[in-house]
């Protein structure tokens, strides 16, 4: 198709961003304002913060549903958590590290990755906010209706609080009197559901060959958190599966490319505008080439050299518009004065034709 009408399909390139085929940007996605994304998600903690305090008080529920699940994962057969407790228990210097990794990445990881999405993929920030949004609801909604005690309290689990034995630890060693944090929210780990989310967004957003090495993150934060106690499998199996309906609920909004300046997108008008468009730029560019001395060609300029047609040709090529049995000229042309006899009289009678219809 013409370039005029038709323009080519923007293509990714290799930062992520849209480009047109002259390699222009395109489809930009206006950056949210800053402060008002600070207090969106300053706001969207303390909700979340005061939430979880709402569920403290429910001590016997919550390891009532301890057993619950602890006997739900011998049901099915799943893994033993003390399994990756006593690999990190082989070396005191490694389960420090596990606790350390617990305490000080969860936090300033996403911070960080939220960060560079604001500044660099502003589309992509829109999308993975509004999914952690999403996401930390639903698990709070959870936190609420489902108080839950981690296997680390659990005595039938005889797992240890490295927290506790070997520090750092962020919680209290009373969890009844844990005016911080609510210790009985273990499901579904938060934890591993944010890791999982920075690794799809930081794939989403990238292009790199390497990006799938972000899935490293996710899995060193489940090792993390099922090795120091802190959470069961299944508190990781149902934040995947919150995740999973958030990614399919909230798609990534797709850019509109961006025109480039002084051109009209032909493709989101109405097609009267198109039209129109389309033939100012086709008579511009018959102007042009006219200036110039080229030869044009228009739909009603003949194919052969003056004087070879006959009357009939000149009419049948000439373009007419009948309406009930009468003929009328469309958009004719003056009558060149060099044009030759036959062909002068017929066009001059087909346009006196025209004008007393």
């Amino acid at each position: 198709m013409n370039a005029l009408t038709e323009p080519a399909e923007p293509e990714p390139d290799t930062a992520g961003r849209e480009t047109d085929a002259a390699g222009h940007r395109s489809g930009a996605v206006a950056r949210p304002p800053l402060v008002r994304e600070l207090l969106l998600v300053a706001g969207l903690f303390l909700v979340y913060k005061s939430g979880r305090q709402l569920a403290n008080g429910h001590t016997g529920e919550a390891f009532h549903n301890a057993h619950r699940v602890w006997d739900l994962e011998r049901t099915v057969h799943l893994p033993g958590e003390g399994a990756v407790q006593h690999a990190l228990l082989h070396s005191e210097g490694l389960v420090h590290l596990a606790n350390t990794y617990y305490a000080t990445v969860h936090f300033p990881a996403t911070a960080a990755f939220l960060i560079w999405l604001y500044l660099r993929r502003p589309g992509h920030y829109i999308w993975t906010r509004r999914i952690l949004a999403a996401l930390t609801a639903a698990a709070l909604v959870l936190h609420l209706t489902f108080p839950l005690a981690p296997p680390r309290m659990l005595d039938a689990a005889h797992l240890v609080d490295t927290a506790q034995v070997y520090g750092p630890s962020v919680y209290a060693a009373t969890p009844e009197t844990d005016s911080m944090a609510n210790q009985f929210a273990a499901m579904p780990s938060l934890h591993f559901g944010w890791a999982l989310m920075v690794a799809v967004g930081l794939i989403a957003a990238t292009r790199s060959r390497w990006r799938w090495l972000w899935l490293l993150h996710p899995l060193l934060t489940l090792l993390v958190v099922v090795g120091t106690a802190n959470h069961y499998w299944l508190d990781t199996i149902v934040a995947t599966a919150l995740l999973g309906i958030a990614l399919t609920a909230i798609r990534l909004p797709a850019a509109a490319p961006a025109p480039e300046s002084g051109q009209t997108p032909l493709r989101h008008v109405l097609p009267a505008q198109r039209v129109a468009t389309s033939r100012a730029a086709t008579a511009g560019t018959m102007g042009a080439a006219g200036t110039s001395g080229a030869a044009l060609s228009v739909p009603w300029a003949p194919a052969h050299p003056r004087g070879s047609l006959s009357a009939s040709e000149v009419i049948a090529r000439f373009p007419v518009s009948v309406t009930r049995g009468s003929a009328s000229a469309v958009a004719a042309p003056p009558v060149p004065a060099d044009m030759t006899g036959t062909a002068r009289t017929a066009r001059t009678a087909l346009a006196a034709a025209g004008g007393h219809r």
